[in-house]
């Protein structure tokens, strides 16, 4: 893509000058971006080497959704199915990343959204908060049921108990884990107004990511004798089907809202490399989903769990601390994913109120703790009442096709018609025309699956 220093949507930076700079929305803690430099010359040089941004990406990739696609393999109709899907999506995940970055730079932004406020102008700009918000709020709504279910399966194997002979423990475990369990670590952290001390967080969940998949493939490779798997389809019941599956890939692949953040932290941001950082980070996340999808399908065939991890026995070594890599990895994300919900919320709240941050500072302290609090309640009311990972993220995987298609194709289409060439080649064309496809692509991605979830997931 040629750069053009062209001015985008030229009024929102009389607004950026106030309420858009009033916070770094959605900064990752993981990595350190230099100054913003002046409008126009893009993003100022950060300290993130090329090998750094593809460990950090991948980093961003890879998370709960991984114990969802075993199951989406199954929805799809088989392993055939299931591969075919992410390596067609794949191109348009990659191309979103890269779209992303000549974006930011054409901008001079270095957030999600406000390449978003940017480029498209208001209205999307709003969407996109107001997206970014409910997704982070229905992630931590997943978290939280991954952490109860894991604990269930812990205390189950500590209390020496077999499943279904006495329905107590359960009534402990169900209740008591999602609700005391995540309440005396999830909502301390989540309260600090800065997250920068989880930085050490980021080599967890990817110790934790990595050993689940490798306990995945070896139990599949050495299954145990009491493990015997139900039927393996080989090809889709229909063609929704393999929609129905398109949830958990878009969440699982889903990095958008990070990279922006991650492209600017480059010692050299420039497009062409990071294009390179991104298909190498893609590549790696396309390696530890399909294995941990093909090879947890295949172990429990059609009667796989929503969660790959719920169907081992509960007794199983491996698989226990495999479980309580996850609780950690989830326990320590909870908070980032609130940080990055809480911010959107605390800008959409100041813009409307038209106020700046510097003339509210007395009462930032008591309006975050209380949206702490009630993030957290609504969160935890939610997960008691939602029975597995599974429908939370058919709901949300639709506004991660958001992120992914159609914001970034919005930006593409808006930044090329925003150019003024003396002529439009047929490169021209071609990227709007891809952009164009890429909104329509997302746009039938979300409506297909939210409406499923909603009419067939959460109704059933």
């Amino acid at each position: 893509m040629a750069q053009h220093n062209v001015g985008i949507n030229s009024e929102y930076w009389d607004w950026s000058a106030d309420a858009g700079e009033r916070a770094r929305l959605l900064q990752s803690p993981n990595v350190e971006t230099g100054p913003k430099s002046d409008e126009g010359q893009g993003p100022g040089a950060g300290s993130t080497s090329t090998l750094g941004a593809v460990f950090i990406v991948v980093n961003a990739a890879l998370g709960a959704g991984l114990l969802n696609f075993p199951a989406a393999f199954s929805t799809a109709g088989g392993v055939a199915a299931g591969i075919a899907l992410q390596m067609s999506l794949l191109v348009f995940i990659i191309g979103g990343l890269v779209i992303l970055a000549y974006c930011s730079r054409a901008s001079n932004e270095r957030t999600y959204q406000e390449v978003v406020w940017a480029v498209c102008g208001k209205v999307p700009g709003v969407l996109c908060e107001v997206a970014i918000a409910v997704y982070t709020f229905g992630t931590c709504i997943a978290f939280l049921i991954i952490i109860g279910d894991q604990q269930d399966k812990i205390i189950a194997a500590l209390m020496k108990e077999p499943q279904g002979a006495d329905g107590s423990w359960w009534v402990a475990g169900e209740s008591h884990t999602r609700s005391c369990g995540p309440c005396r670590l999830t909502l301390p952290l989540s309260i600090p107004k800065e997250i920068g001390f989880q930085k050490s967080a980021s080599s967890l969940s990817v110790i934790g990511t990595w050993y689940v998949t490798a306990v995945v493939i070896l139990k599949y490779i050495w299954p145990d004798k009491e493990i015997t798997p139900g039927h393996i389809p080989t090809r889709p019941s229909s063609w929704m089907a393999v929609f129905n599956a398109m949830p958990t890939i878009c969440f699982g692949f889903q990095c958008h809202v990070s990279s922006v953040p991650v492209f600017n932290s480059l010692r050299r941001p420039a497009v062409k490399p990071w294009g390179a950082v991104v298909t190498a980070a893609m590549i790696i996340a396309l390696f530890v989903y399909t294995g941990t999808g093909v090879c947890g399908f295949l172990t429990f065939g059609a009667d796989v769990d929503q969660d790959v991890l719920l169907s081992y026995p509960s007794n199983d070594v491996p698989v226990a601390i495999a479980r309580a890599f996850i609780i950690l990895c989830v326990l320590t994300s909870y908070p980032i994913l609130h940080f990055c919900g809480r911010a959107v919320l605390e800008g959409l709240w100041l813009r409307y109120k038209g106020e700046a941050v510097e003339e509210d500072v007395v009462r930032e302290r008591r309006r975050r703790v209380l949206q702490t609090i009630s993030w957290f309640l609504l969160t935890l009311l939610l997960a008691l009442f939602i029975p597995d990972i599974g429908k939370v993220i058919s709901l949300i995987g639709g506004l991660a096709a958001c992120f992914i298609f159609v914001f970034p194709g919005l930006c593409l289409i808006q930044a090329k018609l925003s150019e003024i060439p003396e002529s439009r080649p047929s490169s021209w064309w071609a990227l709007v025309g891809y952009g164009t496809f890429m909104v329509t692509l997302g746009a039938f991605i979300f409506g297909q699956t939210t409406a499923n979830a909603i009419f067939v997931d959460l109704m059933a």
